[in-house]
């Protein structure tokens, strides 16, 4: 029974994950947590063998829905490039921190997180100026679908960023996908499809790396990992498929609400 619930949450989380960009962590993280306080049949799920698995299921994720958003031209790789000099060695960081946090405050960081998280994506995007030419930014322009996009990276922005996501995403185990999207829409103005799909991109490397320092440590539970991978590679190839159908507005909207409940309830469960 426990593993069927493992690969339809793999399943469901990678898809989540793949359609709006974020990885998946955001919701297998907190549906362990919850499995874990109400099922004895769960207690192997602890904050540091739950981190370790989702990094472990998001390489899946990102390599999948990565390899589809290709086919389809939406990954702006050299713009993902520049954020991986911080996201690397921040998910690295992240990891090794994620051994000190005990059950209760894991609850309480992830639930204020997840409210961040959503005041970001509430925040209006902010239109660049083309007009405007910086020679601290690297000016980007990207074809999706016929239409030409235009916009401008800060590479010491965009570094000093992602070391924090990267940290994140090794801390917490969420990819940092729910961090970065937003980030890249507001403060870089970056189209939500091509920061979706180049956010998968980046998480593949963060994931890799953050995965790796958990097997270092002895943080993987390998025994119920293995139901995640074939869940994560279905859902992450599903995810992006219906990433380029539906509106990302309204994908935003549901994200938004989700995270606010998965948030209250991580902050509710950790006073208690």
């Amino acid at each position: 029974m426990v593993y069927i619930i493992c690969i339809i949450i793999g399943i469901s989380t990678a898809f989540v994950g793949s359609l709006v960009g974020l990885g998946g962590g955001v919701i297998l993280i907190p549906s362990l947590l919850l499995l874990n306080q109400s099922f004895d049949m769960f207690s192997w799920a602890t904050p540091q063998a739950i981190v370790g698995i989702s990094l472990f299921a998001m390489i899946f994720t990102s390599l999948s829905s990565t390899l589809t958003y290709y086919k389809s031209g939406r990954v702006d790789y050299k713009t993902g490039l520049w954020f991986l000099f911080g996201s690397i060695p921040g998910g690295v960081i992240g990891s090794w921190l994620n051994q000190f946090v005990d059950t209760d405050s894991f609850l309480l960081y992830f639930g204020m997180l997840m409210i961040l998280i959503t005041g970001l994506f509430s925040l209006k995007r902010r239109q660049p100026s083309e007009n405007a030419v910086n020679k601290y930014k690297k000016q980007r322009t990207f074809e999706v679908n016929g239409f030409t996009y235009n916009y401008s990276i800060s590479v010491w922005q965009a570094i000093v960023l992602s070391l924090l996501v990267g940290t994140l995403s090794g801390l917490f185990g969420i990819g940092g996908g729910s961090i970065m999207v937003p980030a890249m829409i507001l403060l870089f103005g970056i189209p939500t499809h091509i920061a979706t799909a180049t956010s998968m991109f980046i998480i593949f490397f963060t994931s890799l790396i953050g995965a790796s320092t958990h097997v270092m440590l002895g943080h993987i539970a390998w025994e119920y990992l293995l139901f995640f991978i074939p869940g994560a590679w279905i859902g992450g190839r599903l995810g992006a498929k219906t990433n380029q159908i539906l509106r990302a507005e309204t994908l935003e909207k549901i994200l938004r609400i989700l995270l606010i409940i998965i948030g209250i309830r991580m902050i509710v469960d950790s006073l208690l």
